[in-house]
Protein backbone atom coordinates (compact mmCIF):
# COMPACT_ATOMS: atom_id res chain seq x y z
CA UNK A 1 0.00 0.00 0.00
CA UNK A 2 3.00 2.46 -0.19
CA UNK A 3 2.10 3.35 -3.69
CA UNK A 4 -0.70 5.36 -2.63
CA UNK A 5 -0.47 8.72 -4.32
CA UNK A 6 -3.43 11.32 -3.40
CA UNK A 7 -6.10 11.61 -6.40
CA UNK A 8 -6.67 14.55 -8.05
CA UNK A 9 -9.89 16.47 -7.31
CA UNK A 10 -12.26 16.49 -10.10
CA UNK A 11 -14.06 19.96 -9.32
CA UNK A 12 -16.00 19.87 -12.69
CA UNK A 13 -18.12 16.60 -11.30
CA UNK A 14 -20.94 17.12 -9.57
CA UNK A 15 -24.22 15.06 -8.62
CA UNK A 16 -27.51 15.92 -6.68
CA UNK A 17 -29.16 12.99 -5.60
CA UNK A 18 -31.77 11.72 -2.95
CA UNK A 19 -30.53 9.52 0.01
CA UNK A 20 -33.41 7.20 -0.68
CA UNK A 21 -32.32 6.44 -4.30
CA UNK A 22 -30.93 3.06 -4.81
CA UNK A 23 -27.25 2.99 -4.88
CA UNK A 24 -24.64 1.09 -7.46
CA UNK A 25 -22.03 1.60 -4.32
CA UNK A 26 -22.46 -1.71 -3.23
CA UNK A 27 -22.33 -4.00 -6.56
CA UNK A 28 -19.19 -1.83 -7.29
CA UNK A 29 -17.27 -2.58 -4.09
CA UNK A 30 -18.07 -6.63 -4.26
CA UNK A 31 -16.72 -6.06 -8.14
CA UNK A 32 -12.83 -4.99 -5.98
CA UNK A 33 -10.51 -7.48 -4.69
CA UNK A 34 -9.89 -7.33 -0.85
CA UNK A 35 -7.14 -5.54 -1.83
CA UNK A 36 -8.45 -2.78 -3.62
CA UNK A 37 -10.70 -2.57 -0.82
CA UNK A 38 -8.24 -2.22 1.86
CA UNK A 39 -6.22 -0.02 -0.50
CA UNK A 40 -9.56 2.51 -0.82
CA UNK A 41 -9.81 2.15 2.74
CA UNK A 42 -5.87 3.31 3.50
CA UNK A 43 -6.35 6.50 1.19
CA UNK A 44 -9.29 7.71 2.47
CA UNK A 45 -7.61 7.22 6.08
CA UNK A 46 -4.62 9.77 4.71
CA UNK A 47 -6.90 11.65 3.32
CA UNK A 48 -8.73 12.53 6.51
CA UNK A 49 -6.56 11.91 8.80
CA UNK A 50 -3.30 12.94 6.90
CA UNK A 51 0.33 11.07 6.73
CA UNK A 52 3.36 12.54 7.98
CA UNK A 53 6.32 9.93 8.12
CA UNK A 54 7.64 11.36 10.31
CA UNK A 55 5.46 10.49 12.92
CA UNK A 56 4.48 7.05 11.65
CA UNK A 57 6.17 5.33 14.71
CA UNK A 58 5.30 5.75 18.34
CA UNK A 59 6.66 8.06 20.66
CA UNK A 60 8.76 7.22 23.56
CA UNK A 61 8.78 8.78 26.91
CA UNK A 62 11.44 8.32 29.47
CA UNK A 63 10.25 10.32 33.02
CA UNK A 64 12.58 10.00 35.80
CA UNK A 65 11.09 10.56 39.39
CA UNK A 66 12.33 10.60 42.62
CA UNK A 67 10.66 8.54 45.54
CA UNK A 68 10.02 10.02 48.70
CA UNK A 69 11.54 8.27 51.63
CA UNK A 70 8.60 7.13 53.91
Amino acid sequence: MDSLSFPKIQRTAFKVSSLFDQSDEKSYWLSKTPYERLEAVELMRRIIYGYDPSTTRLQRVFEATQRSSG
